[in-house]
Parts: C-alpha cells; sequence; structure tokens
C-alpha cells in the first residue's frame, strides 16, 4: 500500500522528469509539439496549481497578479465519438473566448481521425496518442510534459484513459467531462483521483463520489450557440431554389446519424426519402449519411432539387438554422444541441453502446421535452415517416417541443465549467 501511494503522490513544483521519460525526450528531440515561446522561462510560482493533495471541496485561492507572461495552459484529452470530441473543442473554444492569451492542446487518436480533423478544423494544436495502453500512456506523458499545461480535461475517447493515467504520473491535475446519462467505466475508474468530475446529468452522482460530481450539463461549441443565421437565409445554403417558397411553408428534416453515420438509419431513409418528397412539395430532406457509408447512399440516391445528401455537415449550425425537424440518434452532445436549438426531435438511440446510455438519454429527452423516441427494432421506412409527419401535422406539439426544450437546456455549460476550472487551479477568470 505504501509503495503503491508513492505512485501516484503529487511531483514537487519542479516536477523532476521520471527515467524513462527523460529516456524517450532525449531520443526524439525533434518531436513537433507546440511549446511556449523560446524567451527566458517566468517564475510559475505566480499561478498556482491545484494539486492531487489539495482536498477538492477547497479550491485554490485565485491568483489575481499572475504573470501574463505565463499564460493559462489547458490540455483537452478526447476520442470518437463526435460528442467527447466536440465537448473538448466546446471548452477550448470558451476559454480562448473568455481567456484570449489562454493556450491549448488537443490529445487525441493519431490522423487520419475524428478528433484530429476537428483540432485542425478549430485551429488548435494537435498530438497524438496511440491506441496501445502502454505506449499511449508514454506518448501522452511526453506531450503533456513538453507542452506543461496547468490542468488537464479528459472528455472521454481512446485518449482519456492513457492521458489521466501519464497526469497521476507526473502529478499534474486532471477534471473529467461525462456527456451522458450514464458514467463511462473510465470515468468510474478515474473519479476518486480527479480534482473534479462535471455531469449532464444528475442521474450519474449516484454511482460517482458525491463530493466530486458537479452537474452542469454538456458544452456546446460556440458556432451552434450564437448563430443568428435565419431559417430562409440557411435553407438557401442547401437548396438555392427554396427562396421561391415562403419560409413559414417550407418543411425541413435534418438527418444526422452521429459522426460516423448510421446504417440503420440510412436504411430507413433511403426507403421513404423519395416518396416523402414526391407527396410533399414543400419538404425538404438534410440527410448527413456519415463518411463510411456516403458512397453507397450516393449510389443508391436517385438525385432530387429537394434533397441535400452529404458525408458530414462541418457547418452543423446552419443546418440546425434550416431545420424545422432533427431526427437523429441520440448521442449525448446530439441531444444537448438539440436542446439549445428547440428543434422538435426524433430519436432513434443506437441500442449497442455501452450502457445502453443512449436509449437512457433519449428517454431524459421524451420526459423534458417531448421527444418522439423510435427503437431499432421499430425503425423502418414506415415508421419514421409516420412519426415525421405527425410531428408536422401539430404545430402546437411542435411549439411546445421547441419551448420545453429551450427551457431545459444550459446555454452557459462551457463558460461555467471553465469558470469552475479556474477556479480550482487559481487562476483568475474575467467576471
Amino acid at each position: 500500500m505504501a509503495a503503491a501511494a508513492a505512485a501516484i503522490q503529487p511531483a514537487s513544483s519542479s516536477r523532476a522528469t521520471p527515467p524513462f521519460l527523460r529516456l524517450r525526450i532525449t531520443q526524439n528531440p525533434n518531436l513537433r509539439i507546440p511549446t511556449r515561446a523560446a524567451a527566458p522561462r517566468p517564475s510559475r510560482a505566480r499561478l498556482r496549481r491545484c494539486r492531487l493533495s489539495h482536498s477538492p471541496l477547497t479550491p485554490a485561492a485565485p491568483d489575481h497578479d499572475a504573470d501574463p507572461a505565463d499564460p493559462l495552459r489547458v490540455a483537452f484529452a478526447c476520442g470518437a465519438p463526435g460528442g467527447r470530441v466536440y465537448s473538448a473543442i466546446a471548452l477550448a473554444d470558451e476559454l480562448h473566448a473568455s481567456l484570449p492569451g489562454s493556450r491549448s492542446l488537443i490529445l487525441g487518436a493519431p490522423a487520419p481521425s475524428l478528433e484530429s480533423t476537428a483540432a485542425a478544423a478549430a485551429s488548435y494544436p494537435f498530438a497524438p496518442v496511440p491506441r496501445c495502453l502502454p505506449r499511449a500512456v508514454l506518448a501522452a506523458a511526453v506531450h503533456l510534459r513538453r507542452f506543461d499545461p496547468h490542468v488537464l480535461v479528459a472528455t472521454g475517447g481512446s485518449a482519456s484513459l492513457p492521458a489521466c493515467l501519464a497526469a497521476l504520473l507526473l502529478g499534474l491535475p486532471f477534471v473529467i467531462q461525462d456527456q451522458d446519462a450514464s458514467p463511462a467505466p473510465a470515468t468510474r475508474i478515474l473519479a476518486p483521483l480527479a480534482l473534479r468530475v462535471f455531469l449532464a446529468f444528475n442521474a450519474p452522482v449516484r454511482q460517482l463520489p458525491k463530493r466530486k460530481c458537479a452537474v452542469y450539463g454538456n458544452p456546446v461549441r460556440m458556432s451552434i450557440r450564437k448563430c443568428r443565421v435565419s431559417k430562409a437565409e440557411a435553407l438557401a445554403r442547401f437548396f438555392p431554389r427554396a427562396a421561391l417558397l415562403p419560409e413559414e411553408e417550407a418543411q425541413v428534416v435534418l438527418v444526422i446519424g452521429g459522426a460516423e453515420g448510421s446504417p440503420e438509419m440510412n436504411v430507413a431513409v433511403l426507403n421513404m426519402y423519395y416518396e416523402m418528397l414526391r407527396t410533399r412539395k414543400n419538404r425538404y430532406i438534410i440527410w448527413q449519411t456519415g463518411t463510411e457509408s456516403f458512397s453507397e447512399m450516393e449510389s443508391l440516391v436517385k438525385g432530387h432539387r429537394r434533397l441535400f445528401l452529404t458525408p458530414f455537415l462541418h457547418e452543423l449550425e446552419i443546418a440546425y438554422a434550416a431545420a424545422d425537424v432533427v431526427v437523429s440518434r441520440a448521442g449525448a452532445m446530439t441531444c444537448t444541441e438539440i436542446l439549445v436549438t428547440g428543434k422538435p426531435s426524433i430519436l432513434v438511440p443506437l441500442p449497442t453502446v455501452v450502457d445502453d446510455h443512449q436509449t437512457k438519454n433519449a428517454y431524459i429527452m421524451a420526459d423534458v421535452m417531448g421527444a418522439k423516441v423510435i427503437t431499432e427494432d421499430e425503425l423502418d421506412s414506415s415508421s419514421l415517416t409516420s412519426t415525421i409527419d405527425e410531428v408536422f401535422s401539430d404545430e402546437q406539439l411542435m411549439a411546445d417541443m421547441s419551448q420545453k426544450a429551450i427551457t431545459a437546456s444550459r446555454p452557459n455549460s462551457s463558460a461555467d465549467i471553465i469558470r469552475h476550472i479556474c477556479t480550482l487551479i487559481g487562476a483568475p477568470y474575467p467576471t
């Protein structure tokens, strides 16, 4: 027990490098990892760190005299699926909006990966972490040692567990942000060692150390939260001819099966889209197939001027602005975006994910905003068509769903989480 305790004892303020890390860094002197400028390194004592020895209930006092030459640095560890990746991007966006001098590093699976693409699109430095756990811990430790962050934020995915283990080796404090109605296995393992666990729902608190938990909802990308594009402008981006139809008459269905796509949803939409568009002259479909399924769907779909087929929506905020009804899987991030944008929704939870958390998410959405839920066993072209028609035929139902969604949303979740993190590590945060 004494040896185990010593293994996780935080390092001293100098943070001496373990021998195996010194060897690895020496062997890779040209590893291109974002570091601070070569100017003389300012003392870090003025921005207090919150070490593992601190009680999580006693955050460090903010140091308002922190040296501006030593900016706040935060590392984010994430990985597919998309909800985990975009949670990290949303928090990084909020960090830089609130503290423009801060710096971020995204850790994730090597390119090509969703996280490497998302980091590049958002102009954040990216550091690859291999999937093999021993190598992943070593690589994450090297990246963290070179970037030298004040705190690590783990949002789930393949890089989170090794990054947190590396943080323990380096004496670096870390926090976890878990998006689902049921905590991930890695969250349950790491929660006792984390500085704080940020949750989207109240239910997971029962399965975690209560004193470590803070329920703030899920962070949403700033581009989605602050999108002010009208429906008419957004619709014209996808369907230039739609300007001929009055905005209030257009009925737009947005189909998103997740970043990687959903074969089951794609088949259901494939078997109903043409008949729906033939019989509903004012209906439009924006359909994200996922990158893996796009070529197959494109070869099977008949072209139609009121159908927009794409492997991935890079400007998802524009798609939400155009949509009247969202048909989607029930990933935590998608559910959060639906609430923030106030869109009536039809959810098809994926039953094969760990702990069946999408089904839990879907039924929470049904309780909170009245979302329609179609199980995968019930999903086919007929059930999907009838549910879409049911929603569009009842304007009061759509208005109620939209209002309840907006009321239940937590649009300031990103800011609340970043503020809390700054409080924990003693970094100043603008009021």
